[in-house]
């Protein structure tokens, strides 16, 4: 199901609205604009008309555990979607744990929340937010929009898209069972594995290798001085490139 809006605070606080009214699930919420749209920690996400701003709602989607790998099946859902309008004219890339990218710049961002109803079951908001036609500057990662990368496309046509593909994924992980699968797709679009990076964790920064994500969707960081670790919760950032 979808529901259509001209205007709203946040369609993520929409779909949570929804579940706390005792909707079953599997439904969205699509708006033009938002004026209160939220990134993740809480950052603000410029929501002027001509993007796409859409929010599933998932009542129980799977075990509690398996809840943290919901992000990476949306990450992979929505570069599937961004993919299909592209026509190769770009190719989307996913930058740890779900921003999508085109040519190393952030197109979209995707915040996952959730809450308890009343009746005692899980309410998961999957919110994605896509720059179409719009994209905000001076940001500390660099962002871009399809329309300036050439690839003319209204956010009507890529929420299509893109329904398909978060349910052909959401399928696919079938409640965590299928997460290898997921998390295959996800490293074939990975971008930076093998190089450099610096993570902003909530106290302090780490730096090392990024050696890819293990079995649950964890960071693994190589260290200088040969550990490694693993990272649940952090901002990554790559190293600028030579000619910058």
């Amino acid at each position: 199901r979808v529901v259509r809006k001209p205007a709203t605070v946040s369609t993520n606080i929409d779909v949570l609205d929804l579940a706390r009214l005792g909707d079953p699930g599997r439904v969205w919420v699509v708006a033009e604009a938002q004026n209160g749209g939220r990134g993740r920690r809480g950052r603000e996400w410029t929501s002027p008309p001509g993007n796409l701003y859409a929010s599933a709602l998932l009542i129980d989607p799977g075990a509690p555990v398996r809840l943290p790998e919901l992000p990476f099946v949306a990450a992979v859902a929505t570069a599937d979607a961004v993919a299909a309008v592209a026509g190769g004219r770009g190719s989307p890339a996913i930058k740890w744990p779900n921003d999508v990218l085109i040519a190393g710049r952030k197109l979209a961002g995707i915040l996952l929340e959730s809450t308890r109803t009343p009746d005692g079951h899980t309410a998961v908001a999957v919110g994605i937010g896509v720059n179409c036609r719009h994209h905000p500057f001076g940001t500390e990662t660099a962002a871009t929009d399809l329309l300036i990368e050439g690839i003319d496309v209204a956010p009507e046509r890529l929420f299509e898209e893109l329904r398909h593909a978060f349910a052909a994924r959401l399928t696919e992980w079938d409640e965590g069972r299928g997460f290898a699968a997921i998390r295959a797709a996800w490293l074939a679009r990975a971008v930076g594995i093998g190089g450099p990076i610096r993570v902003r964790l909530m106290r302090g920064e780490d730096h090392g290798v990024f050696e890819g994500i293990d079995d649950e969707g964890l960071l693994i960081l190589a260290g200088a001085d040969g550990s490694r670790r693993k990272i649940s919760a952090g901002d990554v950032f790559f190293p600028p490139a030579k000619d910058e």
